[in-house]
Order: structure tokens, then C-alpha cells, then sequence
């Protein structure tokens, strides 16, 4: 197995703690997002340590993450899918520590997640408030026209889309197409719908090379002035909801399975490597839609 240290010498780490050289190496094996937040759940573990006086490497077992966990949802009220990330976190870490042999047992190796339902409470626009939303885009600029229209009806994640190239842009069996990169690193040919691809078109006016979307001052357009072109858009239409570019995700795949699209097709469609998560996004519509009281009534009452 390749160990970090054949990567990246010890001598890069002069002045680093044993426990900053293992967070480094451990947060080398990600990019973006996911980095970041594994950063910052190794940042809250590492406090919570010391405030209890624990070696973060040395001291813990398996019963300070339990406690942990338990702090978490009784004292600070912390969601359980909340707490179940944050341990998943702290799970891959001592693993990789372990297996590095920066530590000689893995404390974390039978700590169990808490248990919670699968689905999301994130906003999301239903159907009619999607069809406006879509309308309100097309009256803006042809940037943020084809930035709302690619989550919108393509579902991308926002780091998938602002990470796009111009050269990403193809076609393949008469499809209009899109390279990008997934979560994870994977790699996806994803077909564009006429209206999309057209916006794409007038908004590039014949730009042959560089990121597809653009900043006010020519860089790559970065995560929070796409949340500001979504949140206007979203005003604009007249929903009083919080609406980020991760929620028009949401209503992609929401609006999918109201369609009748199967969840093994929106699945493909989400790039979801779990069917459980694609079914998140429907547990909140379908457990209303299809509630057991609206068959019970009709039966039993003839309403």
C-alpha cells in the first residue's frame, strides 16, 4: 500500500504536530467540498478533545466518540443526520490513521452511527414553482439563464457545473453533451436538453475556451455568486422559500419521480451510487401523497 509519506516527505512537515501531519495526510486524499468539511469536523473533534483533556491520537477509545455523539444530540441538539456525518468523519480518519500506522488500534472501528430516517428536510420547488422559476431565468442575463437552467432541469451539483470547461461541452449520438466531474472524482458524459444546451450556446456567443461560467471579473464563477443568481431568481418568481443551488437539485429529482420516472432511472439520472439516497428525496412527497389515510377514507368512508 502506498503510504502518505512516499507522496509527500516528512521533511514537508518540519513544523507540523503529529496531529497536523496526520490531518494533512488524511485530508490529501480529498478535494473541494469534501475536504473542507472533513476539516472542519477534525477541527470540532480535535477542540472537543482538549477541552476533555485527550491526546486526539493517543488518549481516545471508543466510548469518547460515544460521548461525544450523545453531547452532540442532548446538549447541543444537533440533527441525528448531522451527528451520523460528523462520526463518519471521525471513523475515516482514525482508519486511515490506523492504517498508516500513525496509531496502533483504530478507536473509532466499532462506533456505530445513530440510526435516522432516510430523507431530506431541504427546501425544494415543487412543480408550478419550478415552471416559474424556469420562466423568471429566461428573463435574465444569458449567464445566469444558462447557470439556472442547467441545475435546474440537469440537476448538477453546483460544484459539477461551476467546474465545467468550455471544451467540456460535445456531442455524441446526435445528443448535445456535457463532460464533468462528480463527487468523488467520477467522471460523467451527461446529456443536455435542447432548451439547456441552447442557453449555453447564446450565453458563450461563440467563446471557444475557459470555464464555462464566469465571475464579474472574468475568473471561474465561484459557489456563493451562484447562490446569489439562485436566490434572485427565486424572488423574483415569488417563492418565499430558501431556494440554493443544492435545492434545484432537489427539485430536479423530485420532479422526476412525480413524472413517473423510476428511482433506479433518477438514480442514474442523480448519479446516486445508492438507490437510499435518491429515495431521500422522495420519502417527504410520497409519505403525503400516498399517505395510508387517503386509502383508509376511501374505503372506509367512501370520501
Amino acid at each position: 500500500m502506498e503510504r502518505v509519506t512516499d507522496v509527500i516527505p516528512v521533511s514537508a512537515y518540519s513544523g507540523f504536530t503529529r496531529l497536523e501531519r496526520a490531518a494533512a495526510g488524511f485530508l490529501s486524499e480529498y478535494t473541494g467540498t469534501t475536504r473542507t468539511s472533513h476539516a472542519a469536523e477534525l477541527r470540532m473533534w480535535a477542540q472537543w478533545c482538549f477541552n476533555h483533556h485527550l491526546d486526539v491520537l493517543d488518549d481516545v477509545r471508543r466510548e469518547h466518540i460515544n460521548a461525544y455523539a450523545l453531547e452532540l444530540e442532548e446538549v447541543h441538539h444537533r440533527k441525528r443526520t448531522t451527528i451520523a456525518h460528523k462520526i463518519s468523519a471521525l471513523r475515516m480518519f482514525y482508519k486511515w490513521a490506523f492504517e498508516e500506522e500513525v496509531i496502533s488500534r483504530n478507536p473509532a472501528a466499532n462506533v456505530k452511527r445513530p440510526k435516522f430516517e432516510y430523507y431530506t428536510t431541504r427546501a425544494y420547488l415543487d412543480r408550478m414553482e419550478l415552471i416559474r422559476f424556469i420562466d423568471h431565468a429566461k428573463q435574465g442575463s444569458p449567464r445566469d439563464t444558462a447557470l439556472c437552467l442547467l441545475l435546474a432541469l440537469n440537476g448538477l451539483r453546483i460544484a459539477e457545473a461551476l467546474g465545467t470547461d468550455v471544451s467540456d461541452l460535445g456531442r455524441e449520438r446526435g445528443h448535445r453533451t456535457l463532460h464533468i466531474i462528480g463527487k468523488g472524482h467520477k467522471d460523467a458524459v451527461i446529456p443536455l436538453a435542447p432548451p439547456v444546451a441552447l442557453a449555453i450556446d447564446v450565453y458563450l456567443n461563440g467563446r471557444t475556451s475557459g470555464p464555462i461560467f464566469l465571475g464579474a471579473c472574468g475568473e471561474r464563477m465561484n459557489r456563493h455568486a451562484a447562490a446569489r443568481i439562485v436566490a434572485r431568481v427565486t424572488r423574483k418568481a415569488g417563492v418565499d422559500k430558501h431556494i440554493s443551488p443544492h435545492c434545484l437539485r432537489h427539485s430536479f429529482i423530485t420532479a422526476g419521480l412525480d413524472a413517473g420516472i423510476s428511482l433506479r432511472d433518477m438514480q442514474h439520472a442523480a448519479r446516486h451510487s445508492d438507490t437510499r439516497t435518491t429515495s431521500w428525496y422522495d420519502h417527504g412527497r410520497s409519505s403525503m401523497d400516498g399517505h395510508a389515510t387517503y386509502i383508509v377514507t376511501a374505503v372506509i368512508a367512501g370520501a
